[in-house]
């Protein structure tokens, strides 16, 4: 809705009211909206005079106009009646609920009728509707059903009803009510212009029941009142409004809507004259119309012309007082403009926020009216002072504001006029409060970084980019016995014997021409000189600092010749232990029976952090009736402490296999050893394999699925009840049982045995990696037998497999191969 505004300041002036950025006169607003009252009751009476002849039977005024061949069905008589009442209801404005809700309904009503004969047009079906009150004596004028309406009367009326809804709803955009009132009303004057021109075929459409006149006349008068409905909104409102765009747009609207016409016809009236024939008409309407729109497009251009021309003048003076108050705006410094008297003329935003001042409150006062007293009298003193000198003066300074004191840098110059006589003063503050601040920090910083320098415990020196040092501390007179005045200026690697100053220049180079370098410790092969002549070794802490101007290398130099000594004598203890550790390891290890009936191949590998000691084992136990049992375990950890476990587990096991305990009993042997000791767990499967039975017998305590390649068939894993890791149980506080799980092997089987170090690497799926043992296996055996040899290089493929770089690998690796033969020995 609109709403009359009022210019402040100028009592009872009435301006043009603004809508979405258009400016509208309220007069011209009111009197649309009245033609718009008027278009919709006019149009509900031609419909209520032809429902009154349809009721009254009265041939005469269901046609209306005299002369109209085609009279108003009664149901476009209804429609029309109901569209022009919720029209007038809702151009009206302020009406009561229930009377907007029958417009509304009036306008469903239309709309319904129009959909329904659509229907029937387009289905060929009759619904009943057509004569459904009254009976259709005008039928044989024309063709068609009779009392149904024409196919362009029922679209007409479907899109006006649905327009009138949405014309009366104010959330709904007004295009969706004036786009359809612009088609009702061209759907009306193309029956219109049918008959002006004489041109039946715009009367009807084929075989189809025509429009009547009265009936293309009344939905011109809907359409337009559709379109008129809302004057300030949507299209209505480019056509209506107050400004250049409004009366060009009326101007170009009723030229097209007169002038086609008025040439049509009389072009028309001329060839039915003989006057002239159809081709010369033609071209004469074509020229006539390329003459009118010509003068048309040169009018508006002439005035758009007049209207940017002003514009642009209206523009260039605003614009000129805007330039400066916009830099004055965006510039984060405060600026002022006084006259000679002190008063301010202008400010920037700055300005205002820096005292809490609107602009309103400071333009036209001096500068004790809007500062403290004492900051005022400050200000002014300055600008006299700045004006007797007669040049521009700059000086630092802090002042006391409300929120607190901060220091400001302050530049005041004259504005002069073209005879070079000041009548202004401007003034530029900035505040460097944070600038001086972190020039303090600054100086305390490096205060601090000198103290933190000499209070260093090692020998520091501080280079450039070309290696000359700038700075050291005290401590390289006790490391070097040089002071730190006499190293400074000097190159640093003079501070290292004659014999490796040219290598450990070229590692400071090196150092230095990283894209990023990162902080790095060197003690491999460096030394340094004392000033009496001796070596020493050193580890140097390099790290470098980018600035703008230069880049600085930060040296950290330690005598490491204490360490050294200690590293020689842990090294050579440590080879001791080893020898011992392996000697140990074999000793405890043992060597497997080579049985005759059961040929095997073995491979053990010592983790490279402890060489030849760790916690892996295995054994092949003879036991009676061609039954062997074979045992592979790992205990958790590495060294000493792990193989005298592993030891002590072997020999356990070995004596309660010899006594014919099944592999649950001997894992609930081991597990009540292994409880004993203290923080142990070990990881171990058992297998009885009986050839006479063709049977494996098997128990695993939380190991590796043992694999399976039986002859001729694929690769498997024995299937095995989970059991928990010896010395779990004791632990846990619970006792879980260890269970035995038994498989057929017929001969010329093959059984592989392993630890985990075979199948675990960082970053991979072990499942994966056993998958991989387990076809490595099967293509290295299928269909071969199961002999020594053949093991043995079974055995070195799958460790060539699966531990591809023996000198890097970190855990204990074992495999184990054994081979049934096809017939028993």
């Amino acid at each position: 809705m609109t709403r009359e505004q009022r210019t402040p300041g100028l009592s009872g002036a009435r301006r043009a009211e603004r809508v979405d950025g258009l400016p509208f006169h309220p007069p011209v607003l009111g009197a649309v909206r009245t033609a718009a009252r008027a278009a919709a009751l006019t149009g509900g009476l031609l419909g209520l005079v032809s429902l009154a002849g349809w009721i009254s039977d009265t041939d005469a005024l269901k046609k209306v106009l005299p002369g109209a061949a085609v009279s108003m069905k009664f149901n476009t008589a209804v429609a029309i009646v109901a569209l022009g009442f919720s029209l007038w209801v809702i151009v009206r404005g302020a009406v009561r609920p229930r009377t907007l809700a029958a417009a509304r309904a009036a306008a469903v009503l239309a709309a319904v009728l129009g959909v329904l004969t659509l229907v029937e047009y387009a289905t060929g079906a009759s619904l009943g509707v057509d004569e459904l009150l009254y009976e259709d004596t005008t039928a044989a004028v024309g063709t068609g059903a009779p009392g149904r309406m024409a196919p362009n009367t029922a679209a007409a009326l479907t899109l006006a009803g649905a327009a009138t809804l949405c014309a009366g709803v104010p959330r709904v955009p007004a295009w969706a009510s004036q786009i359809p009132g612009l088609a009702v009303g061209a759907l009306g004057m193309l029956r219109l212009y049918g008959a002006a021109y004489a041109v039946p075929e715009l009367e009807r459409f084929g075989a189809y029941t025509g429009m009547a006149l009265h009936t293309a006349l009344a939905l011109v008068l809907l359409g337009a009142a559709l379109f008129l409905a809302r004057p300030d909104e949507g299209p209505a409102g480019l056509l209506w409004n107050a400004g250049t765009t409004g009366a060009l747009g009326r101007w170009l609207f009723v030229t097209v809507v007169v002038v086609p016409p008025l040439l049509g016809w009389a072009v028309l009236a001329g060839e039915d004259a003989g006057v002239f024939g159809v081709r010369l008409s033609t071209a004469l309407l074509v020229c006539t119309h390329v003459a009118v729109f010509t003068a048309v497009i040169f009018t508006t251009l002439a005035v758009g012309r007049r209207v940017e021309a002003a514009h642009a003048r209206l523009e260039w003076q605003v614009r000129q007082n805007e330039l400066l108050q916009a830099f004055m705006d965006h510039t984060p410094a405060v600026v002022f403009i006084k006259d000679l008297d002190g008063r301010f003329l202008a400010v920037n935003t700055t300005f205002e926020q820096s005292l809490g001042l609107r602009r309103e409150q400071v333009l036209g006062r001096r500068d004790r009216d809007v500062m403290p007293s004492d900051l005022g009298r400050r200000a002014r003193a300055a600008d006299l002072a700045m004006l007797a000198e007669g040049k521009p003066v700059q000086r630092e300074e802090l002042l006391a504001l409300p929120g607190g004191a901060r220091e400001f840098l302050s530049t005041l110059f004259p504005l002069t006029d073209t005879s070079g006589s000041p009548y202004a003063v401007c003034g530029v503050v900035t505040d460097i409060t944070d600038r001086v601040a972190a020039q303090r920090e600054a100086q305390r910083s490096h205060r601090r970084f000198r103290a933190l320098l000499e209070s260093a415990p090692d020998a520091t020196l501080i280079t450039d980019g070309d290696g000359t040092v700038v700075m050291a501390n005290p401590q390289v007179t006790r490391l070097f016995g040089r002071s730190p005045g006499d190293l400074v200026g000097t190159d640093v690697v003079h501070l290292a014997p004659v014999a490796r100053r040219r290598r450990h220049g070229a590692l400071l180079g090196a150092y230095l021409r990283l894209r990023d370098p990162r902080p790095v410790v060197l003690d491999r092969d460096l030394y340094g000189l004392r000033d009496d002549g001796s070596e020493f070794p050193v580890e140097v802490s390099v790290s470098s600092v980018e600035s703008e101007q230069e880049t600085l290398v930060f040296l950290t130099v330690r005598d490491i010749t204490e360490r050294r000594r200690a590293e020689t004598e842990r090294a050579e203890r440590y080879e001791q232990q080893r020898r011992i550790a392996y000697t140990l390891q074999h000793s405890l290890m043992g060597q497997p029976p080579r049985l005759t009936y059961l040929p095997s191949a073995h491979r053990y590998l010592a983790s490279v952090q402890d060489p030849g000691v760790g916690g892996d084992w295995f054994d092949v136990i003879p036991l009676a009736r061609r039954r062997t049992g074979v045992l592979v375990g790992d205990v958790m950890g590495r060294g000493l402490e792990a193989a005298a476990v592993m030891g002590q587990l072997r020999a356990a096991s070995h004596a309660l296999a010899r006594t014919g305990a099944t592999p649950g009993v001997l894992m609930t042997g081991l597990d009540a050893f292994v409880s004993d000791l203290a923080d142990q767990l070990v990881t171990c499967v058992y297998l009885v394999i009986d050839q006479e039975a063709n049977e494996v017998t098997l128990c695993s305590a939380g190991h590796l699925p043992v694999i399976a390649l039986p002859p001729g068939g694929p690769v498997c894993r024995l299937g095995a009840p989970v059991g928990v890791p010896l010395g779990v149980n004791d632990s846990s506080g619970m006792s879980l049982p260890f269970e035995d799980a038994s498989h057929p092997l017929p001969p010329g089987s093959t059984l592989a045995l392993y630890t985990d170090g075979l199948v675990e690497r960082p970053g991979t799926d072990i499942e994966a990696q056993i998958d991989v043992l387990a076809h490595t296996l099967g293509s290295e055996l299928k269909d071969v037998p199961a002999d020594p040899e053949t093991l043995d290089r079974a055995a070195d493929r799958l460790l060539g497999t699966l531990v591809p770089d023996t000198a890097t690998h970190d855990d204990d690796v074992t495999l184990l191969l054994v081979g049934l033969p096809e017939a028993a020995q």
